[in-house]
C-alpha cells in the first residue's frame, strides 16, 4: 500500500435462504449481514419495493448515510481549521434514485440539509464557507457520479 492509500474491508453474508435458495424470485429473503472486524454487525436487506425487509438498512440508505456522515466529519474539520466552534450539527439527508426500466437505475442526486449551531454570531460567515470546503474534502462525495447538494441552515448559539 502506498502512502496516502487506504484500504477498507468488510464481509457481506446473505442470510435469506428460506429453504430452497434462489429457486424462484419470491422463494428467498433479501436479508444480509454486513460485518467489519471489531464493529457490531449491521442487519441489511433490499429496499421494500424490491422485496426487502423495511426494518433493515438497505444499500440506498447506506449510500446516503455515507454521504451525510462524510460531509459532517469533513465539515467539523473545516470548521476547526477556520476557527469556527460548532456546538451542534444534524442533517436530514434526502436522495432521489430513478429506476431505468431495465432492472437497474441510479441516484439522480442527494441533498444534505445540515442544521448547524455555532458558538458565536461572528462565526456565521466562516461556518457557511466551511460547507464548500467540506464538500471538496469529502471522499464519498468525490466518489459518486451524481450531484451532492448541501442546503445548510446555520445559527449562532442563543439565536
Amino acid at each position: 500500500m502506498r502512502l496516502g492509500e487506504h484500504e477498507y474491508a468488510l464481509t457481506t453474508t446473505w442470510t435469506g435462504n428460506l429453504g430452497t435458495g434462489t429457486s424462484g424470485y419470491r422463494a428467498y429473503a433479501r436479508d444480509v449481514t454486513i460485518e467489519v472486524a471489531g464493529k457490531p454487525a449491521l442487519a441489511a436487506s433490499a429496499d421494500k419495493p424490491f422485496r426487502g425487509d423495511p426494518s433493515r438498512w438497505n444499500p440506498e440508505d447506506l449510500l446516503i448515510a455515507a454521504l451525510s456522515e462524510c460531509h459532517l466529519l469533513s465539515y467539523l474539520h473545516a470548521c476547526v481549521v477556520a476557527g469556527v466552534v460548532v456546538v451542534s450539527y444534524s442533517d436530514d439527508a434526502h436522495g432521489v434514485m430513478v429506476e431505468d426500466g431495465r432492472s437497474g437505475g441510479a441516484f439522480r442526486e442527494v441533498t444534505l440539509n445540515p442544521r448547524v449551531v455555532v458558538a458565536e454570531a461572528g462565526m456565521l460567515d466562516a461556518a457557511r464557507r466551511a460547507h464548500d470546503d467540506a464538500h471538496r474534502m469529502c471522499f464519498i462525495a468525490n466518489s459518486v457520479n451524481f450531484p451532492v447538494h448541501h442546503r445548510a441552515v446555520i445559527t449562532a448559539l442563543g439565536e
